[in-house]
């Protein structure tokens, strides 16, 4: 009996243990002392937003996925872009990539659906694996799309693109290296280094929860 209660006792610590980690990592964002500027990022994953609660929870900016692959748009970026202003936040487009399809039907995708507007913050091209696309292109050929697609991207915008590159895909392709433009780089809780240049975007959390977003959300910080 002593060694069940033991283990009783054990399981429970456990447990109380494990929900308060989880509760400290859902309300969890870097020092704004150390990162005065942060954010978060959205698609139709995350439903409606309630911006003006947003802003008012410490989101500075917002950037909100507007297409992915070449055919396919989010149902929910018109109401963000629109919503993301009128909270008085800052504003940034994301087309999450495709290794499926084509570099010039993605970009024109994008700049169809995402206006030009000079005041928001550059584009997002997202580049990770994505369910339903098993291509593994070599990695010239990746790089020679994505060049492409940033460069009508930019045609259209006026700025650079960034690129949100994930650990897995920058471990094949070595991206950063390759590519020019500003990095977004992830990893949840401890500043991410697995790139060959410093980012200028860091996605900290993916656990996140704050007032006005049903579930988690991904919460950013820049660069000083």
């Amino acid at each position: 009996m002593y060694g069940i209660g033991r283990f009783v006792v054990i399981a429970l610590a456990v447990a109380v243990l494990g929900v308060a980690g989880w509760r400290y990592a859902a309300h969890w964002r870097p020092s704004p002392e150390t990162y005065p500027v942060q954010g978060v990022d959205v698609s139709e994953a995350n439903g409606a937003v309630e911006w003006p609660v947003v802003a008012g929870g410490g989101a500075d900016f917002a950037y909100a996925v507007a297409t992915n692959g070449a055919v396919q748009r989010d149902w929910q970026f018109e109401a963000n872009w629109q919503g993301i202003a009128a909270a008085g936040m800052r504003r940034g487009a994301v087309h999450v990539w495709s290794m499926c399809q084509p570099a010039v039907a993605q970009a024109n995708a994008f700049n169809t659906v995402v206006p030009r507007d000079d005041e928001a913050l550059p584009a997002a091209i997202d580049i990770d694996a994505v369910e339903g696309c098993d291509a593994q292109p070599e990695r010239q050929q990746l790089v020679d799309a994505v060049r492409q697609a940033a460069s009508m991207i930019e045609a259209h915008t006026g700025k650079p693109v960034m690129l949100r590159v994930s650990r897995a895909i920058e471990r094949r392709y070595d991206l950063a290296s390759a590519i020019p433009r500003p990095l977004w780089a992830e990893g949840n809780f401890f500043a991410p280094d697995y790139a060959s240049r410093p980012w200028r975007m860091w996605r900290a959390s993916d656990r996140r929860r704050i007032d006005g977003v049903d579930g988690t959300i991904n919460w950013d910080v820049a660069a000083q």
